[in-house]
C-alpha cells in the first residue's frame, strides 16, 4: 500500500510513515511465514489499528503505527479562534491570512489585528495573539523588545532652528546606526550587571551586547528631535499645556535579541509535531519546559536591555545638548506579557502593537514627516488592551527603493521644515499609511494626549538589511 491508499482509508498524513513501516513489516513477516499476509489482510489490520490503536501497542508489526495514532489523537484539533480587526479597509488580504493561521495555532485563545497591520513573519505586524501557557518566538519578533522612548527636554522650541548645528552634532555623537554597529569603548549601564547566564545565547553574546549598547540599528529605527504639543495639562506627566522640545527614539535589542529569537525559534520548530507542520513559523514553547523558561527569561532580559539602550541614547544626546529631561514616556511593541483576560492568565504577544491597558501611556509614531502621538490606553477587552504601533508599511523596501529618489524626498522634506540627517529611500514617507487615518480607526482603543512633530531626523542610510 502506498501513501495515497493509506490516506484514503483514514490514515492521518502525519502517521503515514509509521503506517508504511507497519505495512513493510507485515509483508516481510508474511514472506517468512508459511502463508503470506495478503494485501487485503494488511488493509484490514491497518483499519483495525485505526479503530482501536490501544489494542496494538505491543504488536510486533503494528506497535509503532498504533503509538503514532494514539499520539495524534491526543493532540488538539486545529480550530481557529476569533479575532477582531480595526481599520479593515486598509489591511491587505495576506495579513489576514497570516492572522487566521496564527489564530489556528492549538495554544491560541484570542487575537486582534491593529489598523497598521501588514504582512510580517509568522504573526503579521500589528497582530496580537493570546496563548495558553506558551510563547511563540516569532510572534514576539526578531527584534525583541523593539520600543519607543520620548523624553521632554527643558529647551525652548525656537532652539530647534537657532541651534540646529548643536542638535545635529548631539544626535550624531549620541548614537550610531547600522547592522552590527558598535562602540569600541562600551557604555556603562546597570543592565550589564543583570544575570546574562539565563540562557547560553545571552551568556555568549554579553560582550557584543555591551559594545552595541547605545546604538540604533537599521531599518525603521530612528532618532528624532521635534516639537511636542500638549493641548491640556497632564498631571501624570506633570506638564502644563504648551509646546516642548522632545527627543523620540525607536530601536530594540540589537544583534543579541535577533540571536535569541533565531535560536529559540529553531528549538520550537524542532519540537513541533508533524500534525502542526503548517505552523512552522509559529512554533511555540510550553512555559513548563526548560526551553520555554529559558526563552522567557532571555526575552525579559532583552526587554531590560532594549530599555537601557534607549536610556543610554537619550542620556548621551541630552548631555551633548546641555539639556535636562523633565518628562518621559516609553513602551515595548515586540514582546510577550503575562496578563489576565477573560478571567484567565494568558501570554499576550504584541508584534508591532502597543500596550493600551486602561490609563497606560504609550507612543505611536508616524513617519519622518508625519506626527507621532502620545496616547493613553482605554483598556478595550476585544483588542486584548492593545493599539497600533505606528503607521504601517504600504510597500516593501525593494519597491520603495525602486520608486523613490531619496535626494528629491530629502529636499522636499527640508522645504516642509523637516531636516533629515541621514535615511534611505526605503523609509520615505510615502511607504507608510496615513498615521491620521490609523489613529481615527482606533479611537475606541486610545485617547490622544499629545502630538509630536519631527523636525530633525536621523536613520540608517547604508542600505543594510533591517534587523526588525
Amino acid at each position: 500500500m502506498n501513501g495515497r491508499q493509506l490516506e484514503k482509508i483514514g490514515v492521518p498524513r502525519v502517521c503515514r510513515n509509521a503506517a508504511i513501516a507497519a505495512v513493510q513489516k507485515m509483508a516481510k513477516a508474511g514472506r517468512n511465514a508459511a502463508r503470506g499476509v495478503k494485501g487485503n489482510e494488511i488493509k484490514r489490520r491497518i483499519k483495525m489499528v485505526l479503530e482501536a490503536p490501544e489494542s496494538f501497542l505491543t504488536d510486533d508489526c503494528l506497535a509503532e503505527f498504533a503509538q503514532a495514532i494514539v499520539e495524534d489523537r491526543q493532540l488538539p484539533d486545529i480550530k481557529q479562534v476569533d479575532y477582531r480587526t480595526w481599520g479593515d479597509e486598509g489591511i491587505e488580504p495576506a495579513a489576514h491570512g497570516q492572522m487566521r493561521q496564527a489564530c489556528s495555532v492549538p495554544v491560541a485563545t484570542a487575537g486582534a489585528l491593529m489598523p497598521d497591520a501588514h504582512v510580517g513573519y509568522g504573526l503579521p505586524i500589528g497582530g496580537v495573539l493570546a496563548c495558553d501557557n506558551a510563547v511563540i518566538p516569532y510572534a514576539v519578533g526578531v527584534d525583541i523588545a523593539c520600543r519607543m522612548k520620548l523624553s521632554v527636554l527643558d529647551l525652548p522650541t525656537h532652539s530647534l532652528d537657532r541651534k540646529f548645528n548643536l542638535f545635529k552634532e548631539s544626535i550624531e555623537k549620541g548614537t550610531r546606526f547600522g547592522v552590527g554597529v558598535q562602540y569600541d569603548r562600551p557604555k556603562s549601564h546597570a543592565v550589564m550587571d543583570h544575570d546574562w547566564s539565563v540562557s547560553k545565547i545571552t551568556r555568549e553574546r554579553k560582550d557584543k551586547a555591551w559594545k552595541q549598547l547605545g546604538t540604533s540599528g537599521s531599518g525603521n529605527h530612528f532618532v528624532d528631535v521635534g516639537v511636542l504639543e500638549l493641548p491640556h495639562r497632564d498631571d501624570e506627566l506633570h506638564l502644563d499645556a504648551g509646546q516642548y522640545v522632545a527627543l523620540l527614539s525607536h530601536s530594540g535589542s540589537r544583534g543579541v535579541g535577533a540571536a535569541v529569537c533565531s535560536v529559540y525559534s529553531a528549538i520550537a520548530q524542532s519540537r513541533l509535531h508533524g500534525k502542526y507542520e503548517q505552523f512552522k513559523h509559529l512554533a511555540w514553547l510550553d512555559l513548563d519546559t526548560e526551553a520555554g523558561q529559558e526563552y522567557w527569561a532571555a526575552m525579559n532580559l532583552m526587554g531590560d536591555y532594549a530599555a537601557a539602550n534607549h536610556d543610554v541614547i537619550h542620556k548621551m544626546i541630552t548631555k551633548q545638548l546641555g539639556a535636562a529631561i523633565i518628562a518621559g514616556i516609553e513602551n515595548h511593541h515586540n514582546f510577550a506579557w503575562k496578563e489576565v483576560h477573560g478571567g484567565k492568565e494568558v501570554i499576550v504577544h504584541r508584534k508591532g502593537a502597543t500596550p493600551a491597558g486602561a490609563g497606560v501611556l504609550g507612543v505611536i509614531p508616524g513617519s519622518m514627516d508625519a506626527p507621532a502621538f502620545v496616547v493613553r490606553g482605554k483598556g478595550a477587552a476585544d483588542s486584548l488592551c492593545s493599539a497600533a504601533h505606528g503607521a504601517g508599511r504600504l510597500m516593501s523596501r525593494k519597491k520603495a527603493r525602486d520608486i523613490y529618489n531619496f535626494k528629491a524626498v530629502r529636499n522636499d522634506l527640508k522645504a516642509r521644515g523637516v531636516r533629515v540627517l541621514s535615511a534611505g529611500a526605503d523609509e520615505s514617507p510615502g511607504v507608510y499609511k496615513n498615521i491620521l487615518d490609523v489613529m481615527r480607526r482606533q479611537t475606541d482603543l486610545v485617547e490622544i494626549v499629545a502630538r509630536f512633530d519631527p523636525k530633525i531626523v536621523k536613520m540608517c542610510d547604508d542600505g543594510s538589511r533591517p534587523e526588525d
